[in-house]
């Protein structure tokens, strides 16, 4: 993550992931990834949206000479505008898209959704935890499978256990607490701050709300900054803070800005998922997936993408990069990580985080929170 709607909550590595691509170019740029020789011709072409990462020449390069073939990338900087980018035609020059899951589900009624048959990928779930095999429900519209999971994690407080004990953060309760003003950074990712505070209030986002809970979201945010120190939208500015002990805490990004810091050494920051709060789960799921477009082509290669993306090799590839490092779901990449990466990814507590989180689809009301958000953040 994801937005993973519009603001796109996780960030990637040292950057902030809806910023880092800002000067090349729109919504993305169009780039040939790895390629060949010039005056040589690959016998097919693949135009290929996803986010950085998805497009590492150690992932590109051996599928492009195994299947001689080339793989031009279109980078997205946040998913709401990538969608809009192919709902608005483009979807008739791109084959494949890398993205939040909520975005590649909604392709299906989008009507340009290319459907995988399960049966065709039976080896591809195979591998995968049993969470994550079909039929799986977060990518399926009308009874049909919109894509494959790619990367996942979680949203939950990311504590510098220095400074602070993991216990306290068993709820967002911190956040409001006086004792902390002046300790806890939100990050200004969107709706990624939003729903974990809005969970608390006890006010579920993925449900529809009406206007009494709408009112109570703008308290709680209201409450949330006059107790912050800082809302940043710059990742490597809030690593700072939480490494030298400036934020106690970072609200609002958990395993998607955990990961890279604990694989260079930083094992004692950790995010973690609140306990449940009156039957209802504090922590998020969030997850990027791949789908295929229906442009008319019915690409065999593409396909052929699909599986590889997902294959055990390629996903330990994809899991670990140089902008971050996230969980994937395939059950037998596990074995190719080592001590430290499992370590890093905090393997050990991943199926606890799962079991007391709520999975990330499109909140109906986002558009009104993220208003909310806005208005209060103004006023601040």
């Amino acid at each position: 993550m994801t937005k993973r709607i519009a603001g796109n909550g996780p960030v990637m590595g040292e950057l902030n992931r809806r910023t880092m691509l800002k000067g090349m170019g729109g919504l993305g740029i169009a780039a040939a990834a790895g390629g060949f020789p010039q005056g040589a011709f690959a016998s097919e072409s693949l135009n290929y949206m996803c986010w950085e990462g998805y497009n590492a020449p150690s992932i590109l390069e051996p599928f492009q000479k195994r299947n001689d073939a080339t793989v031009s990338i279109d980078l997205i900087t946040d998913s709401a505008g990538g969608f809009a980018k192919l709902a608005a035609g483009a979807y008739r020059e791109f084959d494949l898209v890398s993205s939040d899951s909520p975005w590649i589900q909604r392709m299906g009624p989008a009507g340009f959704c290319r459907f995988i048959d399960d049966n065709d990928f039976a080896k591809q779930y195979s591998d995968f935890y049993p969470q994550f095999r079909a039929p799986f429900e977060p990518l399926q519209f009308d009874g049909k499978a919109t894509g494959l999971p790619t990367r996942w994690g979680w949203v939950g407080p990311t504590v510098n256990t220095k400074f602070d004990k993991l216990e306290t953060w068993s709820s967002y309760a911190p956040v409001f607490d006086a004792a902390y003003k002046d300790k806890i950074c939100l990050l200004d990712w969107g709706d990624w701050p939003i729903m974990p505070l809005v969970l608390y209030a006890g006010i579920n986002p993925y449900e529809e709300l009406d206007q009494a809970a709408l009112d109570e979201v703008r308290t709680v945010l209201r409450a949330a900054f006059k107790n912050t120190r800082a809302i940043v939208g710059d990742l490597a500015v809030a690593q700072k803070g939480l490494l030298d002990g400036s934020f106690r805490a970072l609200i609002g990004g958990g395993t998607y800005c955990t990961s890279s810091l604990r694989l260079k050494g930083h094992d004692y920051i950790q995010s973690i998922v609140p306990d449940p709060k009156d039957g209802l789960k504090q922590g998020i799921i969030w997850m990027e997936a791949t789908g295929l477009i229906d442009n008319g082509k019915d690409s065999k290669v593409a396909a052929d993408f699909l599986k590889y993306i997902v294959s055990p090799a390629v996903a330990k590839e994809l899991a670990i990069t140089d902008a971050t490092c996230n969980l994937v779901p395939n059950q037998k990449a596990e074995a190719l990580f080592s001590d430290a990466e499992k370590s890093a990814l905090q393997m050990d507590y991943m199926w606890t985080a799962w079991d007391n989180s709520q999975f990330h689809t499109v909140a109906p009301n986002i558009d009104d929170m993220l208003a909310i958000w806005q208005e209060e953040l103004a006023a601040r």
